[in-house]
């Protein structure tokens, strides 16, 4: 059974960070893309960024580029997301998944993380 599990969600004031992690298990998670969504109250689902099975690509929405950073460590099954210089407009759960870039989809998801920034 695949699960995927977000961690690391909180509040934080604006201009603040937080890592969040993406811990896999009961997939060869080295052979997945693996990306961050969110989803705000009200809003639908949108793509925060993704990177490649090698962690040698990332690909950002411009909205967190130079702010957000995707890293993975295959070895820990994990993925993380760096998020500096936090907007209220940040503010969502944010999700990971499991999928291939080319083409972009995804076929496993995690439960989400609440990240909440206040102003």
């Amino acid at each position: 059974q695949v699960q995927l599990v977000e961690s690391g969600g909180g509040l934080v004031q604006a201009g603040g960070s937080l890592r969040l992690s993406c811990a896999a298990s009961g997939l060869t998670f080295s052979t997945y893309a693996m990306a961050w969504f969110r989803q705000a109250p009200g809003k639908e689902r949108e793509f925060v960024g993704v990177i490649s099975r090698s962690g040698t690509i990332t690909r950002y929405a411009d909205f967190v580029k130079g702010r957000f950073t995707i890293s993975r460590d295959n070895a820990k099954n994990t993925v993380y997301l760096q998020m500096n210089s936090l907007k209220p407009e940040d503010t969502a759960v944010y999700y990971c998944a499991g999928g291939s870039i080319a083409p972009m989809s995804y076929d496993y998801w995690g439960q989400g993380t609440q990240v909440t920034v206040s102003s």
